[in-house]
């Protein structure tokens, strides 16, 4: 498990990330085509160099500890996160082909959220059996 940071300025930095990410996380939950998951890893890496209190509760929080626990023990990502995910990406570069100006910005945003589905379903759903 990573340590608290040494300087109080470093700690504070991490600590507002954490903090900024959490927040970012939480407003993926209701807005399409943002990660809630991603998000809520980079805030409990970072409140764990900042906040043993705000890990604290990452960890123990009845939706986040299970992302956070399936993460650290093999990079693991739940099939139900994923579906989740894809659908909200996909919902949101609807809405954007569908209400905005076809130019570059949409069709960059559109391939962003393209990478980061295939990087999603690259992840395992579950740890290998062994055999």
């Amino acid at each position: 498990m990573p340590h608290l940071a040494t300087s109080k300025l470093t700690r504070i930095l991490f600590g507002l990330l954490a903090y900024a990410s959490l927040a970012l996380g939480l407003i993926a939950i209701v807005v399409p085509g943002l990660p809630t998951t991603e998000f809520i890893l980079l805030a409990a890496w970072a409140a764990t160099k900042s906040s043993p209190r705000l890990s604290a509760w990452l960890e123990n929080h009845r939706l986040f500890g299970p992302i956070l626990s399936n993460w650290r023990n093999g990079r693991i990502i739940a099939r139900r996160a994923k579906v989740s995910a894809t659908v909200s990406m996909l919902l949101c570069a609807t809405l954007m082909l569908v209400m905005l100006d076809h130019g570059w910005p949409i069709y960059l945003a559109i391939a962003g959220m393209s990478l980061g589905n295939l990087w999603i379903w690259s992840r395992p759903e579950s740890l290998p059996q062994p055999s």
